[in-house]
């Protein structure tokens, strides 16, 4: 059975989440809607429906122009058997010591790597992105030139390969992985299950910094924040608060022509930026606070 996608973008978050609701509604109805914000830096937000029979054009002209977006891009989807696809595309990667795979692959793990184990179905955060990979990347770098951090918070954790890449190198480490989205955050759960790192990473739903669990855990010696440009820059200050004396944020989920703004934020926050990579179009960067 073939599937359908309509797209289109608009700006503000509040204005793609009514388009979104509004969509919802549509006959016939979609299967499921999603909306996202554009990592080019652009502002936009992206709202697409998926749909089993071929959507209603008028009604989508009509919710375009009720709402102030693009006109709606439809599209059909041979039908494809996604996970055989990913399985097949999703080849492991390797960050320093880390061998991030999925189950598909299990034969191929090294005797001395620090194996993550992250299901294709769960392709989102798996290392195949310049961001996490470059986080990957500098955490085994940290450890290498600072040694064991104490207390980490991987912030907007996705799939907590990041968290869970800190609880191999660390294992005395008190390690937190929150997410503003619930599925994510089950989806965590589920790799750190998988991962058999129950006890040792904890994860909760919760957005910015100001969760019990979070406030309580803080200072940390350690704070991945791999989100976007925006919310990082909107976060420096709290994320800055949060850490202690000397302690490490590594941040990305930055297109390269932003790293420079990011940077000086965090720089103005006080801290001193102690590397920046480049993996393909996106940035990492690495800071410490000030003692």
């Amino acid at each position: 059975m073939p599937t359908f996608t309509a797209l289109t973008t608009l700006s503000g978050k509040s204005e793609a989440e009514a388009l979104g609701e509004a969509l919802e509604r549509l006959t016939p109805e979609p299967t499921g809607v999603g909306v996202f914000e554009l990592e080019d830096g652009s502002g936009l937000w992206e709202v697409g429906g998926y749909f089993e029979a071929e959507p209603d054009a008028a009604g989508l002209a009509l919710l375009a122009s009720l709402h102030g977006a693009k006109d709606f891009i439809v599209s059909e989807l041979p039908e494809t058997d996604w996970v055989a696809k990913v399985k097949r595309e999703l080849t492991p990667v390797v960050a320093g010591r880390f061998f991030v795979y999925g189950s598909h692959d299990a034969d191929k793990v090294p005797d001395d790597a620090l194996p993550l184990l992250i299901e294709a179905s769960m392709a989102f955060g798996t290392g195949h992105h310049g961001t996490t990979l470059g986080c990957l990347k500098a955490l085994d770098r940290l450890n290498a030139d600072a040694g064991a951090q104490d207390s980490v918070l991987d912030l907007g954790c996705g799939t907590a390969v990041l968290a869970m890449a800190a609880a191999r190198v660390w294992p005395e480490a008190d390690i937190l992985a929150s997410d503003i989205d619930a599925v994510a955050v089950e989806v965590a759960e589920v790799n750190v299950a998988a991962n058999d790192l129950v006890g040792r990473v904890t994860c909760l739903e919760a957005e910015g910094l100001d969760h019990p669990g979070i406030a309580g855990a803080a200072p940390f010696d350690l704070v991945f924040a791999n989100i976007l440009k925006a919310p990082l820059i909107a976060l420096a200050p709290g994320i800055t608060q949060a850490l202690k004396p000397g302690g490490y944020v590594i941040l990305s989920g930055i297109l390269n022509e932003q790293a420079d703004e990011v940077a000086a934020v965090y720089t103005e926050a006080g801290n001193s930026v102690v590397s920046r990579d480049q993996i393909g179009e996106w940035t990492t960067i690495m800071t410490r606070k000030s003692v």
